[in-house]
């Protein structure tokens, strides 16, 4: 077995602000799930760079 130790990535600290309805419904959507506010976000944000980036090129998700 070739176990390798994960690597963080490194991060910078962005402070950003949400309308408070917004953080609401995230927080509705990951109550009780094994999620954190900043984990929806990066997924969320990842998801939108690739939808973006795939529309740009002209090809489907």
């Amino acid at each position: 077995m070739n176990f390798k130790i994960p690597s963080i990535p490194p991060t910078t600290n962005k402070t950003i602000r949400f309308p408070n309805n917004l953080i609401q419904d995230v927080e509705q959507l990951i109550q009780g799930k094994d999620c954190t506010f900043s984990a929806f976000v990066i997924a969320a944000v990842r998801a939108a760079v690739q939808e973006v980036r795939q529309e740009e090129d002209g090809t489907e998700p």
